[in-house]
């Protein structure tokens, strides 16, 4: 595993200069204290190097032993090169094929299932798996509902086979494209419907969200993909160590561990230092559980999230380090 986040810290008190919102405000509704922020002229794919090399180090495998390098990012700084061959060429893993993919805040647990496909009919034996996110690069700063929620960061995994009953149990991954437009990022079009929703916005081509649709949709679609994962591998709720979710916000986190039935403990969360970073927010939560020590071998472990697309999915791991 690996992590990064950048060094700049932008609290509630600092939003609270910029847009008509309170501290008291943001914490009761999203659960979060404070972002990490890139600087301006900071590269996104900065941090997902810096993960990247960590998880490597971690792994105890040479650069030059990884097969293959997947990314996932909504926010890449090009979109060629990918954000995947940047990595490939500052890790030194030469021998790697590399791709990116975009599944939204999805796209850590799409990574995963992907990877362990090809390590399963053994096509690949090293795959490193990279979220890398600069959400502040998309954020409209001037609308409060959605300014208070977004950061940066990126987190890493490398993944290999593991002795049997362990690693990556389950997956599942699943997308809705008629509820698409209820977030989107414009990239090289922005229709009528888009532009007339950004009316206010200073830059057209940032990130737009329908809020209470998107609450409506995670509450719901969270504890099913989690259950299905467990069912399908056997596995109890009571069974789990934690589960990980995607920090979005801590009331969709609360509502969907409620429908679930499992106990706040067992919830990992990080969205109070580092808020919303998209497909980062999973694997920088783990790497978190991972330098606290929170994990032993033989924990079971549910990663479970939703985004843009609509996309969702789950996976089941029983920790193996």
């Amino acid at each position: 595993m690996g992590s990064c986040v950048p060094k700049k810290i932008l609290t509630n008190s600092d939003l609270e200069k910029m847009v008509d919102t309170s501290d008291e405000w943001i914490l009761k509704r999203t659960g979060i204290s404070e972002r990490r922020i890139l600087e301006e002229n900071e590269p996104i794919h900065k941090l997902g190097v810096e993960a990247a090399r960590q998880a490597i180090n971690d792994s105890g495998v040479k650069p030059e032993e990884i097969d293959l390098i997947i990314v996932s990012t909504s926010t890449p700084d090009y979109l060629v090169p990918s954000t995947s061959c940047i990595i490939q060429k500052e890790t030194g893993a030469v021998k790697a094929a590399a791709f990116d993919l975009t599944a939204a805040c999805t796209g850590f647990i799409y990574g995963i299932t992907i990877a362990k496909q090809f390590i399963e009919t053994g096509f690949y034996k090293y795959i490193l798996v990279v979220s890398s996110e600069g959400m502040s690069k998309v954020t409209e700063w001037k609308d409060r509902n959605t300014c208070v929620l977004f950061g940066d960061g990126a987190g890493a995994a490398v993944v290999g086979a593991v002795e049997d009953g362990y690693g990556i149990i389950s997956t599942y991954i699943d997308a809705d494209g008629t509820q698409g437009n209820n977030i989107t990022i414009p990239c090289l079009y922005l229709p009528e419907e888009d532009i007339a929703r950004r009316a206010n916005y200073e830059n057209k081509m940032t990130l737009w969200q329908e809020g209470q649709e998107v609450f409506k949709f995670a509450v719901k679609i969270m504890p099913f993909a989690s259950e299905k994962v467990l069912k399908d591998a056997g596995i109890k709720v009571e069974d789990l160590k934690y589960i990980i979710p995607h920090q979005a916000n801590i009331r969709i986190i609360d509502s969907a561990a409620k429908r679930l039935g499992i106990e706040p403990e067992k919830v990992y969360t990080t969205i109070r230092k580092y808020g919303n970073i998209s497909s980062a927010s999973i694997p920088v939560a783990l790497a978190d559980a991972y330098q606290e020590k929170c994990l032993k071998k033989g924990d079971y472990l549910v990663f479970v999230g939703f985004g843009a697309g609509l996309t969702w999915g789950a996976a089941l791991l029983r920790w193996s380090k």
